[in-house]
């Protein structure tokens, strides 16, 4: 599955987490499922303790935040050298 069909798993919703990114319009938040992994978790893990989730919705996690990651840019500020 390419990075396209699996980002049509995440959902906004404005009246779930205040519009936040969730897997297929659930209760689940890309940002838990990153935690989670960040935490230590297998996958395995996490689709064991959410029975709906499929393998996908977690790699389309992932590739969200890759996707968003792939988006930021950082603008160094020089300050004037002191005469």
């Amino acid at each position: 599955m390419n990075d396209t069909e699996l980002l049509k798993r995440i959902k906004f919703n404005p009246e779930i987490f205040g519009g936040k990114p969730i897997v297929r319009g659930r209760r689940l938040a890309v940002e838990h499922v990153l935690q989670m992994l960040e935490a230590g978790d297998s996958i395995e893990d996490i689709l064991r303790g959410y029975p709906w989730l499929q393998r996908e919705d977690v790699l389309a996690c992932i590739a969200y935040a890759r996707r968003m990651v792939g988006h930021e840019r950082v603008e160094l500020m020089h300050s004037p050298i002191p005469a």
